[in-house]
């Protein structure tokens, strides 16, 4: 599956991620992007942290959070 590339993020854009602890199960979380915490692309997902505080590797960006 195709990750998306850190040109496609910024603060503020809508995201799926895996957080670390969900890994094996590949459980995906919802929210917006606060910080890019990856300086380039990941070949699993630019790791980001959320405004609510987590923190996750990007598998999606989606249409609305």
């Amino acid at each position: 599956p195709h990750v998306p590339p850190i040109s496609a993020l910024r603060p503020g854009t809508p995201v799926a991620i895996i957080l670390k602890a969900d890994q094996p199960t590949g459980h995906r979380v919802y929210g917006i992007v606060a910080d890019l915490l990856t300086r380039g692309d990941h070949p699993r997902g630019v790791k980001v942290r959320l405004r609510d505080g987590r923190v996750g590797r990007v598998q999606k960006v989606v249409e609305e959070a």
